[in-house]
């Protein structure tokens, strides 16, 4: 069985793969430094959410080492809530997730996901838990004093949501990657400005990941329309 052919990628997919190598050795040449741990997370994270675009569940191997790299990237920077997120909820969900999607795979691939869609009533509830929790989060730590509560906030929350969609196979788990992607592009720009290390590399990284999530949403539209016609000839 082969786990990723030549079938597997798109041309899109390898612009996406290419594009964050280019752009990294690129940035080591201009810099005249190479951030080998950066570009080990850059470069694991991008296969990893090309590879969930496509419903592929080798993406839980990638994705192993992409958040357990993460989180040790985001203590050294104190972001200490992005370090335990990843660490104690992302690095387990590799795991689940894996034996999750191994109940949901498609008959005629063994690699693949079956993808689902929300209801319409799923998707008001999944709306108001989103906004509530947010909103709840952002409080709680605009007390204590986080300089941007709400962002941090949105980012957590909706990469926890996000996360869980992921291993029940929902499409709509792209829409808050979006969101998500857009919020940390901005974080670690600024992060970048304040001269944090790896931050470059970061802002790299979840530009493509933004690309990536737009694309994994189309894909996983199409899965989803593939499954419901498929389930439709079998009646």
């Amino acid at each position: 069985m082969k786990l990723i052919d030549k079938h597997t990628l798109s041309f899109f997919d390898y612009f996406l793969i290419v594009g964050v190598v280019v752009t990294s050795v690129a940035y080591s040449l201009v810099t005249k430094e190479f951030d080998i741990l950066g570009f080990i997370a850059s470069f694991t994270g991008l296969v990893c959410v090309v590879l969930v675009a496509k419903g592929n569940i080798i993406n839980y191997v990638f994705g192993f080492i992409n958040v357990s790299l993460y989180a040790y990237i985001s203590f050294k920077s104190q972001l200490y809530g992005d370090a335990a997120l990843n660490a104690l909820y992302y690095v387990p969900m590799q795991i689940i997730g894996w034996l999750s999607w191994s109940k949901k795979k498609q008959v005629e691939d063994e690699t693949k996901v079956k993808a689902r869609r929300m209801t319409f009533r799923q998707i008001i509830i999944l709306f108001a838990v989103c906004v509530a929790s947010v909103a709840l989060c952002g409080f709680i730590l605009d007390k204590v004093g986080d300089p941007q509560p709400y962002k941090d906030s949105a980012t957590t929350v909706l990469s926890i949501i996000a996360m869980y969609l992921m291993v029940k196979a929902y499409t709509e788990q792209w829409l808050l990657w979006i969101v998500t992607n857009v919020i940390s592009v901005a974080m670690w720009l600024i992060l970048t400005v304040r001269g944090e290390a790896h931050a470059e590399m970061m802002v790299i990284m979840w530009v493509f990941y933004l690309a990536n999530s737009i694309n994994g949403l189309i894909q996983w539209r199409k899965l989803a329309r593939s499954e419901s016609n498929l389930s439709k000839e079998l009646q």
